[in-house]
């Protein structure tokens, strides 16, 4: 039952990854958001979980996992209402900013209540089941979300949180309690900053650059926005505890681990823009069908997930891992073939292939980042594999918008992405080749991610012996 908890958790997190998706043409019209503002709907829910997660996932550390794991249900809930109430264009995307904080708290600390509950021997099980709560989170907001949008409101996505974390929140009271030792720390706030900072510089200058052209004022954001990050560096080798805990890339294994993670989520939360893209662009279709078409790899995802952690807990995580972001790398070969003319089957196999690769990864990365973390880090350490994957989620969209407009402008790109236009028959096949670059970008970095969790291979085997 504690596991169901924490699946609820990250479920409801996961439903926003989709849900709004699909509602952003109708939020654009309602709220009269500028097209390339609409975005950060999306883009910053993600930053805030980004530059919270490590800190958060401390706070766990401090004054307990469960406790603040139900504190971010509460946050979400009331982040959802307000989004829910939203007037204008500053206003959803600051509610969508509080969302962001709350979801921080129940991703960071759900990985540390699993370690904290399975020993090392279980938790590669643990995981998968924690991944079917992402998995039908995003099939759920694909579902849910196309048919409130068409049939009742776009508001209604954010409402219908309110109850399943009500829910969530009773049962978590309920049946989870804190088993961790607590351990006094502080919070680097300075390190929070310059990193905040940091990204949102960079991460402004590149998602501009995918409506307009270079300007200086861009390239200042772009240039601070470097500084910054490595200001954050400096910072963080002489803060005494600091937002990443630079002393835990020492551990065998973790540093790979880490950047593995951080490369998949650039290579694949790409795929489920692209693809729309693709779908919404070059073949027509609307949200909602274009989103249907990827039920079936989340459903197959869900499938994998547990058979996946058991793997990872009898054998090394590193083969399932490794394997996983190699069939991944197949799934994007197979997208990089569509065209014009291909059956829409192909992207459903395409989605299936993606499910299978995604969630042998997933369990198995995440055991491999808590068993090689020490007991007393298990929340900081949680937040630090949230912190690399969604770095590589959040310049994952900008990269694809700006390979695949190639032969596009950049600002018709945008707008297809949204789902407010689609393109005209004879500018479908130029924008079809602009896609099949930027995916064949993605699998060289999925190929990266397989390269550096395949180097963990000569790690474990030690790391079981000294156990």
């Amino acid at each position: 039952m504690a596991i169901v908890v924490v699946m609820i958790g990250v479920m409801i997190t996961a439903v926003d990854t989709t849900i709004v998706v699909l509602a952003l043409p109708e939020i654009e019209r309602s709220l009269h958001v500028v097209l390339d503002s609409v975005i950060w709907v999306v883009i910053g829910y993600l930053l805030v979980i980004t530059l919270l997660a490590t800190q958060v996932g401390r706070l766990g550390d401090m004054f307990g996992r469960v406790r603040m794991y139900e504190a971010g249900f509460v946050v979400f809930i009331v982040g959802s209402a307000l989004c829910a109430l939203a007037w204008d264009e500053a206003s959803i995307v600051a509610f969508r900013l509080l969302q962001g904080v709350g979801g921080a708290l129940v991703t960071a600390n759900s990985g540390a209540i699993i370690a904290d509950l399975f020993p090392r021997e279980r938790r590669g099980r643990a995981y998968g089941y924690n991944g079917i709560g992402f998995s039908l989170g995003a099939v759920l907001g694909i579902l849910l979300g196309g048919a409130i949008v068409t049939y009742v409101s776009w508001r209604w996505i954010f409402w219908i949180n309110v109850p399943i974390g009500l829910v969530g929140v009773g049962l978590a009271l309920r049946l989870l309690h804190d088993r961790g030792a607590r351990e006094g720390h502080r919070l680097d706030v300075v390190g929070m900053v310059t990193l905040g900072l940091g990204l949102f510089g960079v991460l402004w200058a590149v998602t501009k650059l995918a409506t307009t052209d270079l300007t200086a004022e861009l390239l200042g954001y772009l240039v601070g926005g470097v500084v910054l990050i490595g200001m954050f560096l400096l910072v963080e080798r002489r803060t005494a505890e600091p937002m990443l805990d630079l002393s835990l890339f020492t551990v065998p294994s973790m540093t790979p681990s880490l950047l593995a993670s951080l490369f998949q989520g650039l290579a694949n939360y790409a795929v489920l823009f692209l693809v729309i893209m693709y779908l919404q662009g070059s073949r027509g279709l609307s949200p909602i069908h274009a989103s249907l078409l990827l039920i079936p790899g989340y459903l197959v995802g869900a499938a994998i997930g547990p058979a996946a952690g058991r793997l990872a807990d009898r054998f090394a995580p590193v083969l399932p891992a490794t394997v996983g972001l190699g069939i991944q790398v197949v799934a994007l070969f197979i997208y990089a073939h569509l065209s014009l003319s291909t059956g829409l089957w192909l992207v459903v196999v395409g989605s299936i292939v993606n499910g299978l690769g995604a969630s042998s990864f997933f369990p198995a990365n995440s055991s491999a980042v808590m068993k090689a973390s020490p007991p007393a880090a298990f929340g900081i350490s949680s937040g630090m594999l949230r912190t690399f994957a969604n770095v590589g989620m959040v310049f994952s969209f900008s990269m694809a918008i700006l390979i695949a407009s190639r032969s596009i402008s950049r600002k018709l790109a945008f707008a297809i992405f949204v789902g407010s236009t689609s393109l005209r028959p004879e500018d479908a096949r130029a924008f079809t080749s602009g896609l099949h670059a930027a995916f064949y970008t993605s699998m060289g970095l999925m190929a990266l991610a397989a390269v550096l969790s395949a180097t963990r291979a000569t790690t474990f085997p030690a790391m079981r012996r000294r156990r």
